[in-house]
């Protein structure tokens, strides 16, 4: 079963939609199950991926060295989240171009290139 629920115009609609499984079967015969993803929406997704990564690598570059809680603001203003700073400082902890040491008070990203 199927509900339906919205406005068309003026008119609230409230639909019901009840089949057989043999007429769910023959209806989803007709559909693709395969996910259409749009490769200019792909690929713009990977590019601005790309250009935040590049964006992170370039804080710590030119800091040289940076704490990193100082890191993590920075990274999530220019994420636009905590959570997606919180992933890129995970990646640049993993990146051969960065160095992390711990300190007493808080991990220092180091640039090595």
């Amino acid at each position: 079963m199927v509900r339906i629920r919205g406005r068309i115009g003026d008119w609230p609609v409230d639909l019901t939609v009840e089949l057989e499984p043999e007429d769910w079967a023959c209806l989803a015969a007709h559909l693709s199950v395969e996910p259409v993803i749009s490769t200019a929406a792909t690929e713009a997704q990977s590019a601005a991926g790309d250009a935040l990564w590049q964006a992170a690598l370039k804080l710590v570059r030119e800091a040289g060295a940076v704490e990193g809680p100082q890191l993590l603001v920075q990274l999530a203003g220019l994420a636009g989240s905590e959570a997606a700073g919180k992933r890129l400082l995970v990646r640049l902890r993993h990146c051969p171009q960065i160095r992390m040491e711990t300190s007493t008070d808080a991990p220092v990203y180091h640039w090595v290139g």
